[in-house]
């Protein structure tokens, strides 16, 4: 058996073709990067691992198509680089990888290829060793018989390079003798256990059986499962784990019957740069692959759908991580709290949404206190990234026809539910009469919920957002920041997917004059982008609920990053008229 799943031929990326399995092994040839970046956003090749190695040999082709006469354009082999890594924002090891080859670029493309090669040779070495730790610590945590194990999505090598991780465990375990059977999630919607985990156990010889997802609880009480593997896309700090959907069922579900629940990545899958699950991107997929499958329908026409590809397990509930260094974090399983061998933020909370509540007014300042704790946990957390240091920044939920929103002049980092205002949306003037005083901002997020059907309101002083905004604003004029090209535009909602522009707003002393002028702009333009910027004051964004409006938030820091790190020009300009400025 040919372990390997990647490997370069006369110019071209090779792989095996994963729509194709199990029925048809089929191999790809990709000669181009819009060829590797179509075979990464279509899942012919899939798995964080494999989906690194395979964007750094991306870059290796944009070298080689960017290099004439031996000297290499870098400014567009750079620009493919930064499509390469924007092709799938959950799992980390894209972006690593073609971070790490990048810096080759300048000595060309046979260079960019070397170094994509040792990473190549790397993987299987990694893998390997990542493995045999897994397994030896699933024998430290049940050692009486052979085992059955549960895993969930494809974590062989096909999802690497070679060897596997969770999958390579459970190689590894089957070589000593110690696997009974393996449990296989078929992993809905697009079967990645059923398709590719069934067709690599078959290939190494160890007994298995698939279920569907829905089944593995009860598997767990009624005693066919002694532990559960799987890998991840994405290990922060704290040890939260980003996998394929429905990981956090398994956790929760092993948790609740005292069972090991392990994770098995690369060293490569950890984000150092990550404090906790919340700031994780999580993918959102077409709802054609929920709605049919196989080119059946099966459901009706015009059905919704909410997709995402992956979910982020509370570091809490994960037994332990492994990689190639042996266990980097352990929760206490009789706690549940992690302990990792990186400091971090805390625990990881799943975010939480509210329902908004029609009021009649008359409201309390704390009548609803729903709203109130879910503000103040995100404004701790945001504070604690340094995005509203010390007082500055705000945070507000509508409840009908007024909207909580945090106070005046407190601290972010030590804000509590009681802490929060009611006012009217109406007019932006408090409910009750108790003293305590609304943000000053409390004008620009009346504005957004009069102007919009927005429900939450995030106001933040995120670094490279605000740099970039001041940057394009205009003294006493509205400018227009237009960003390009970045898979992330589409988690801002806009139409256009390749290009978004984003509104400047003037910095007026006279805070409710910001608030008119935002509301008369988005009165104007109903199709414009839920997000803002404010030259020299933050940025605003707003959603369906709190989670969406600090994800948009999120979202748009993280396009200012990416323009910043890699020096993009972006155009900028008052109203229909726009300026090139190249960054520094």
């Amino acid at each position: 058996m040919d372990d390997s799943s990647l490997s370069w031929d006369d110019g071209a990326l090779v792989t095996i073709d994963q729509r194709g399995l199990p029925h048809e092994v089929r191999e790809l040839r990709l000669r181009t990067v819009d060829e590797v970046i179509d075979a990464i956003r279509a899942l012919a090749i899939r798995g964080a691992p494999a989906i690194g190695i395979a964007g750094a040999f991306g870059v290796v082709i944009a070298t080689a198509a960017h290099t004439v006469d031996g000297v290499v354009d870098e400014a567009r082999v750079q620009d493919d680089a930064d499509r390469i890594a924007a092709a799938r924002p959950t799992a980390v090891n894209l972006a690593w990888a073609v971070q790490r080859v990048r810096a080759k670029v300048a000595q060309g493309a046979d260079a960019v290829l070397a170094e994509t090669l040792d990473m190549l040779a790397e993987d299987g070495r990694t893998n390997r060793a990542a493995a045999t730790h897994a397994a030896d610590l699933v024998r430290e945590l049940c050692p009486d018989r052979p085992l059955r194990v549960l895993t969930h999505c494809n974590t062989g090598r096909l999802a690497t390079s070679a060897f596997g991780t969770a999958i390579g465990a459970l190689r590894v375990l089957a070589e000593r003798g110690a696997i009974e059977n393996v449990l296989v999630d078929e992993t809905r919607p697009l079967l990645q256990g059923a398709r590719l985990t069934t067709w690599e156990l078959a290939e190494a010889g160890i007994p298995h059986r698939l279920t569907v997802d829905a089944a593995a609880a009860w598997a767990m009480a009624t005693g066919q499962v002694d532990c559960v593997l799987v890998g991840a896309d994405r290990v922060t700090v704290n040890g939260d784990v980003a996998n394929k959907i429905g990981t956090y069922s398994l956790a929760l579900a092993a948790r609740q019957h005292g069972i090991p629940f392990i994770v098995v990545a690369p060293e490569s899958t950890r984000d150092p740069r990550m404090a906790t699950g919340r700031d994780i991107v999580v993918e959102e997929r077409a709802a054609a692959e929920v709605t049919g499958f196989g080119g059946v329908a099966t459901a009706p026409d015009g059905t919704e759908v909410f997709n995402p590809a992956f979910d982020v397990t509370p570091g809490e509930l994960v037994t332990a991580v492994v990689t190639e260094f042996g266990v980097v974090h352990r929760a206490d399983q009789s706690t549940g709290n992690p302990v990792s061998n990186r400091s971090g933020g805390g625990a990881f909370t799943p975010p939480v949404t509210f329902t908004p509540q029609v009021s009649t007014g008359g409201v309390e300042a704390d009548a609803n206190p729903l709203p109130g704790k879910a503000i103040a946990g995100i404004a701790r957390e945001l504070y604690q990234r340094g995005w509203m240091p010390g007082t500055a920044g705000n945070i507000s939920v509508r409840t009908g026809d007024t909207a909580v929103i945090t106070g005046s002049g407190l601290s972010k980092g030590e804000l509590t539910e009681h802490d929060m205002v009611t006012v009217r949306v109406t007019d932006s003037a408090p409910v009750a009469a108790d003293g305590r005083k609304p943000s000053a901002e409390t004008t620009i997020h009346t504005a957004a919920y009069r102007a919009t059907a927005a429900q939450a309101v995030v106001h933040i002083h995120p670094p490279y957002a605000t740099a970039l905004a001041t940057r394009s604003g205009a003294p006493g004029e509205l400018t227009t920041l237009r960003l390009t090209d970045y898979e992330l535009i589409k988690g801002l909602g806009g139409a256009d997917p390749a290009a978004i522009d984003i509104p400047v707003f003037p910095n007026w002393p006279d805070v409710p004059r910001i608030g008119a002028d935002i509301e008369r702009y988005l009165a104007d333009h109903p199709a414009a982008p839920p997000v803002l910027c404010i030259a020299g004051h933050g940025i605003t964004a707003w959603g369906d609920n709190l989670s969406q409006a600090r994800d948009r938030a999120e979202c748009l820091e993280a396009l200012c990053e990416l323009v910043a790190r890699t020096g993009r020009r972006q155009a900028f300009g008052p109203r229909e008229e726009t300026l090139e400025i190249g960054l520094t």
